[in-house]
């Protein structure tokens, strides 16, 4: 069964036949599909194309006009509703903290488009009334929503589905999918691909399975590469390794090339299960095939090494990603790092970490915590509180065990000035820590003095 992959086995570092340059000149690097980030304000004002009631009127030719022809002027009820209510519907909404009187006021907002075309105040209402468990008023809203002339957009109706899946409703999703038709809107992959979206975020792995057989031959939907990568990834998280391979073949077989996600998402389910033979092969048989690997891929691979503690070798492959003109990125730093402080190793950790600056890499929460951890338990505690306070002046606080042990070896080598000034970090810390940490790592400073 995996007879292909395993002809692909893994071949020394040294020897892996992508890195030598003539076998790059076919490679492309795919166009990444993540989404970009919604703006910080979640709130933002759609433009008005009509503009306000204001800005178009001419106040000398309405005086002018109200003397001449009183009948011509542009009369209020003619202006769209829009128009008026929009800014203090969005405010309520985004004021209001009861779920019953938010649930009235967004349905008394249900035809001002300007309400429910903005995506991140449709959002947000769902998810508060989620939080609250009224998922009637969540059905009420949604289904109402349908019924309205902008249920006949399949966009919208997406949009639904997915709003169903972030409530933790599947199965209203699911009869959302199906009855797209009585709306006036033809399912279609996308539709599909949404539906199998939200099954695979509630884990409702045995309606995959049977919606992957069933709705393409009712539907007459032919599956694409997103349709593949979203089972493969449901079957991966069932832990159904061979069934997930096999779909990839069946992906083939139609005629889609699995891409850089469909090999990293077995690859990362076949080292979890510590199924080396079969992850490597993988590896080899997506570059054959030039698929270019991305940063996820490596560091897979690299996180594979790490927990085998290997990092010399993690540390090479890192070294393939700069050749390969992939710059590592703090998630992978921080694996190097973490694997070198396993193994014993500080002084590499060191340097990897002191060379983070000139790599074009700034260090993260991550890598302060794994850091002050590792070195704090190696008795590295001047390094350790060096670090410490770069990360709490950015404020990114350490776990409170780390803190404590770095707190009592501090003390422990007399460092009373440096424990203080950690101690004051922690008593500004925004939002402050409880009264019962306060007094654990104020304990650890007023050892010293009972003794």
């Amino acid at each position: 069964m995996f007879g292909a992959v395993l002809r692909c086995r893994a071949l020394p570092l040294e020897r892996q036949q992508w890195i030598f340059p003539g076998f790059l000149s076919g490679f492309q690097q795919p166009i990444s599909s993540s989404s970009s980030s919604p703006p910080s304000n979640k709130y933002r004002q759609s433009p008005n194309p009509q503009g306000s009631i204001c800005s178009n009127v001419d106040c000398k030719s309405l005086s002018c006009k109200a003397k001449k022809e009183p009948d011509k002027l542009p009369q209020l009820a003619n202006v769209p509703e829009t128009a008026v209510i929009d800014m203090p519907a969005l405010e309520k909404l985004k004021a209001e903290r009861d779920p019953e009187k938010l649930f009235h006021l967004f349905k008394a907002n249900a035809h001002n488009r300007s309400v429910v075309e903005n995506r991140f105040a449709f959002e947000d209402t769902i998810s508060r009334l989620a939080g609250s468990h009224r998922f009637d008023y969540i059905e009420q809203l949604l289904e109402q929503q349908k019924a309205l002339p902008q249920g006949r957009r399949e966009g919208f109706i997406i949009r639904i589905i997915m709003l169903y899946g972030k409530a933790g409703m599947p199965d209203h999703a699911l009869k959302t999918f199906y009855d797209m038709h009585l709306f006036g809107c033809i399912q279609s992959v996308k539709s599909f691909n949404a539906t199998l979206k939200v099954l695979t975020q509630t884990r409702k792995f045995d309606k995959i399975r049977t919606l992957f057989i069933e709705i393409p031959e009712i539907f007459g939907l032919s599956p694409d590469g997103f349709t593949y990568n979203i089972v493969i990834k449901a079957f991966c998280e069932m832990g159904c390794l061979t069934p997930a391979y096999l779909i990839m073949v069946e992906m083939e077989k139609s005629g889609i090339n699995p891409d850089v996600v469909t090999y990293s998402t077995l690859m990362s389910t076949f080292y979890k299960n510590d199924r080396r033979e079969i992850a490597d092969g993988l590896w080899n048989l997506m570059v054959i095939r030039k698929c270019f690997p991305n940063h996820a891929t490596f560091n897979i691979r690299i996180q594979y090494l790490i927990n085998k503690r290997r990092p010399w070798l993690a540390m090479r492959l890192m070294r393939k990603m700069v050749v390969l003109s992939i710059n590592p990125d703090e998630l992978t730093f921080n694996l190097i790092i973490k694997g070198f402080c396993k193994v014993g190793n500080l002084d590499m950790a060191k340097r990897i970490y002191d060379s983070l600056h000139s790599k074009g890499c700034k260090p993260n929460s991550k890598i302060y915590q794994t850091m002050i951890h590792y070195l704090s338990e190696g008795g590295e505690f001047d390094f350790a509180y060096r670090i410490c306070l770069a990360s709490m002046r950015k404020n990114w606080f350490p776990s409170i065990g780390s803190i404590c042990k770095l707190l009592e070896g501090l003390m422990q080598n007399s460092k009373h000035r440096k424990s203080r000034e950690i101690m004051g970090l922690i008593q500004g810390r925004v939002p402050p820590y409880s009264m019962e940490e306060l007094n654990t790592f104020q304990g650890f400073l007023s050892q010293d003095r009972k003794k």
